[in-house]
């Protein structure tokens, strides 16, 4: 018998997602009996790593977006639940690993797992997730499912791979940047809400429909949170401001700024994240270098273009709660402050 640890569940979500925490709740307390279940192993670091995690206060978006999309799209069966489980696991587990290579200290306030248990665990029980989260796709059946989320797995790790690539190099263009994020954060959004068109069998314009929406509402996602990693508040986001800066990420807010800027402004950006020399005030001069260039607000532009694409996206289905709840997710992402 595996060690069983108890399931917390995520904090109270932000009042603009309730509509899509209304129209999901009995369903996501069935996911979050299987994420339970599945958690479940032998080897003792398992559970205790996972639900480390798992516990600490992530709002389930994912799946919750894989539960109205297939609602939205009529699905009358119980598959859905797993495949939203599978959502989670597989989002659990990019985080797992995304913190070991981004040698990052804290993950919503608390923690990260690398921290606590080591690099290697925390990758080891990363790949058990995502062994977990494929069974359960197996269960269900559906090889277009399958096929779905299997792609999204090799896409996010390619993004994965395509960041570390950028990593420090102020060559990276915006397009580079947009194809890092499309792979690394926007595939799983994609993946998330295409299944549920998919397992309900529906047309195919409604599934390229539903692509779009999780495509576009992803990268709108990550340029908010590149945007919050400079003009945020570290108590609502759960990490330090700058925590990008600092690790040397090559975020769009950066590369508008490098673009924009002066030769000794570049010089700036060259010794701080290429050279890794970051000296007592120097993420008060980038803060400042990106309200000088307005870079902080064009990431914000370009998240709320995304998000209306989202929106037109769903324009071919027809007006319901469901529908409703989507769009007021789109809202969440792009004003959201953590």
């Amino acid at each position: 018998m595996g060690q069983v640890i108890p399931f917390e569940g995520p904090r109270k979500p932000p009042e603009s997602l309730k509509p899509l925490l209304d129209l999901v709740t009995e369903d996501m307390s069935a996911i979050n009996r299987i994420i339970l279940d599945k958690a479940i192993s032998d080897v003792e670091l398992i559970p205790e790593l996972a639900h480390h995690l798992i516990d600490s206060g992530g709002k389930r978006l994912r799946p919750m977006l894989t539960i109205a999309a297939s609602k939205l799209c009529n699905y009358r069966g119980s598959g859905h639940i797993r495949v939203a489980s599978a959502v989670e696991f597989m989002h659990t587990a990019t985080l797992l690993h995304d913190d070991v290579v981004d040698d990052s200290d804290l993950r919503r306030g608390k923690q990260t797992a690398r921290i606590i248990w080591g690099n290697q665990a925390s990758v080891l029980v990363g790949d058990f997730l995502l062994g977990q989260a494929f069974l359960m796709l197996v269960e269900v059946g559906s090889i277009p499912v399958l096929k779905i989320m299997s792609n999204a797995a090799a896409v996010i790790a390619e993004g994965e791979v395509m960041q570390l690539a950028a990593a420090k190099n102020m060559t990276t263009t915006e397009d580079d940047y947009l194809a890092i994020i499309n792979a690394k954060t926007a595939a799983l959004f994609l993946a998330a809400t295409e299944v549920g068109g998919a397992i309900a069998e529906r047309p195919a314009d409604e599934q390229a429909a539903l692509k779009s929406y999780g495509r576009n509402l992803g990268l709108a996602f990550q340029l908010v949170d590149d945007a919050l990693d400079y003009s945020g508040d570290s108590a609502h986001l759960g990490k330090a401001i700058g925590d990008d800066f600092r690790e040397g990420k090559i975020t769009l807010p950066v590369i508008l700024s490098f673009r924009r800027g002066s030769e000794s402004e570049r010089s700036f950006w060259t010794r701080t994240i290429v050279d890794g020399d970051v000296k007592d005030g120097d993420l008060e001069h980038a803060i400042a270098l990106m309200k000088k260039h307005k870079a902080v607000d064009a990431t914000l532009e370009r998240a709320h273009s995304y998000g209306a694409v989202a929106r037109d996206a769903l324009a071919i289905f027809h007006d319901c709660e469901e529908k409703t709840a989507m769009q007021d997710v789109i809202a969440f992402c792009v004003q959201r402050t953590h």
